[in-house]
């Protein structure tokens, strides 16, 4: 039997994500029309053996946490639970934390998977891999430029055996272009190291808390405490793909990794893309439209667009590299590109609203999404344009370049600005 194990961090985390992880929690953040976290659970629960799918993180068990912990082990007829962390234990420490849950019933293996990334999850070549040559760590590798793999776990090969000899997290000088995708094969053995590093910091006295709990033994990285220990002592290997990655840590990547996702649609979830239909709205290359959208058929549609529950798009709307979540309204001749449009919100007649894309170099098959940020010597660095939470925007009026926080009217055109 097989289980897995999806981190999705908390609350503290995924600050870049602001103003959209004010109304939901990123992991259920909708990506290509579904939660982020759905496109891991669906990988998972395709692996023959499959028996059980564990989420780890610090965030409150909320309704819409519950809501979709119920909806997905109805869809997918599998258990999925949630396990909070009683503080932040990092990529690690809620492994060993929760060692009990995930090894009950003897799994076989247990996947980890990273809430903020985008794949095609090779979960079953990973699986046939470890199968075929049994170690305790199996990492998921890709190739990165020299630049951008500096942003990255980097990994150091044995070309012929694949056995990780060195890891370095985020390395200031170049040392590989393989990087750690953030998705792991552990065997059970994987355990012992994590009780090893819990051990070794309660013996450096690293107990101190003003809430008087374990929180700092608890804390185990997987990246430095672990993979950059055990490197080279043959129980780490690593699995290289070609296939879609991408790290979803801002806005800007959420609108990259829908695209992904779309085009995968193409081999996974046909059904899921829109099709044009005399009398419906012209559809360009891969787009998502939820079956509750009103949308006229005048509207231009695509590509990479994601439109939402209960959105409704008007007569002469262009859409193009953007998601509309759910409940917003686009009037009459609005104009969205390379934009995210809140929950709830409302984007008046004629009014345009344009972001600027910070795709990977086209021309370069190893680029990855850049971890922009926000600012650059004081000032709001060109990005796609995020309307918050039940945001309005007035007919005839132009944003561009803008992050407008939630709740908010506008009575103008903004510019490279961030509205408060």
């Amino acid at each position: 039997m097989l289980k897995a194990v999806i981190l999705i961090g908390g609350p503290q985390k995924g600050t870049r994500f602001r103003p959209l992880s004010f109304e939901v929690p990123k992991p259920l953040f909708p990506v290509a029309g579904v939660p982020m976290i759905q496109h891991h659970i669906e990988a998972c629960a395709q692996v023959p053996g499959m028996q059980e799918i564990l989420l780890i993180g610090f965030y409150q068990p909320d309704e819409p946490l519950t809501r979709f912990l119920e909806a997905t082990q109805q869809e997918f007829n599998l258990p999925v639970r949630y396990l909070q962390e009683f503080a932040p234990l990092g990529t690690g420490g809620g492994l060993y934390h929760f060692r009990d849950q995930i090894l009950a019933g003897g799994p076989e293996a247990f996947f980890v998977l990273n809430a903020d990334v985008c794949s095609d999850f090779p979960l079953s070549a990973m699986l046939a891999a470890h199968r075929y040559q049994p170690h305790p760590f199996l990492l998921l590798g890709t190739t990165a430029n020299r630049t951008q793999s500096l942003n990255y776990g980097c990994i150091v090969e044995n070309p012929q055996t694949h056995e990780v000899l060195h890891y370095v997290e985020k390395p200031s000088t170049f040392v590989s272009d393989i990087i750690n995708c953030g998705i792991y094969l552990f065997s059970p053995e994987a355990l012992k190291p994590l009780r090893d590093v819990f051990q070794r910091n309660q013996q450096d006295g690293q107990l101190e808390d003003s809430s008087g709990l374990w929180r700092g033994a608890g804390t185990i990285r997987l990246e430095q405490d672990v993979f950059s220990a055990l490197a080279g002592q043959g129980q780490i290997y690593v699995h290289l793909t070609d296939g879609i990655w991408s790290q979803i840590k801002s806005a800007g990547s959420a609108l990259y990794a829908s695209r992904l996702y779309l085009g995968q649609y193409q081999l996974t979830h046909p059904e899921r893309l829109a099709k044009h239909y005399q009398g419906g709205p012209r559809i360009r290359g891969n787009v998502y439209i939820h079956p509750t959208a009103k949308v006229a058929p005048s509207a231009v549609l695509g590509p990479n667009v994601s439109i939402g529950e209960g959105v409704t798009v008007g007569e002469g709307v262009r859409l193009r590299e953007s998601i509309v979540l759910h409940g917003a309204t686009l009037q009459e001749h609005t104009c969205v590109l390379h934009s995210i449009v809140g929950w709830g919100s409302t984007v008046g007649r004629w009014a345009r609203v344009e972001g600027t894309p910070n795709d990977p170099n086209p021309n370069d098959p190893r680029a990855h999404m850049d971890s922009e940020s926000l600012f650059k010597d004081g000032k709001l660095l060109p990005a796609i344009t995020i309307l918050g939470c039940r945001v309005r925007i007035p007919a005839e009026v132009l944003i561009l370049n803008s992050i407008v926080l939630p709740h908010k009217e506008l009575s103008r055109s903004f510019t490279n600005q961030i509205i408060l």
